[in-house]
């Protein structure tokens, strides 16, 4: 069984930076990827960003290409989600996710946190 609780959500102006903390506990070993997501009111849910549990690779989507970057603490066994140059468009609620092998399913979903930007 494993836990994960995200944090580091806020409040932020538009063009501001927030990053985002994924901590995971429980059975960790075998885990295949971790994936950031998000959902806004009234819209599907979306992914973000993903990468191999080792963190040796990472994948975006179009929307935050190029503007936020995920990245693991192995020593922590947290995964962050920093969040460059935000737009209001980026307001969601972003939960994290984990897949333990590669095809599966995204499981052991957080809370969420929120992050609302504003103009």
């Amino acid at each position: 069984q494993v836990r994960l609780v995200e944090s580091g959500g806020g409040l932020v102006q538009a063009g501001g930076s927030l990053r985002l903390s994924c901590a995971a506990s429980g059975r960790t070993l075998s885990t295949y990827g971790v994936g950031w997501f998000r959902q806004a009111p009234g819209k599907e849910r979306e992914f973000v960003a993903g990468c191999l549990w080792s963190g040796s690779m990472t994948w975006y989507g179009d929307s935050v290409e190029g503007r936020f970057t995920i990245s693991r603490d192995n020593a922590k066994n947290t995964v962050y989600l920093q969040m460059n140059s935000l737009k209001p468009e980026d307001t969601a609620v972003y939960y994290c996710a984990l897949k333990q092998r590669k095809g599966a399913d995204w499981t052991s979903w957080g809370q969420g946190t929120q992050v609302t930007v504003f103009l």
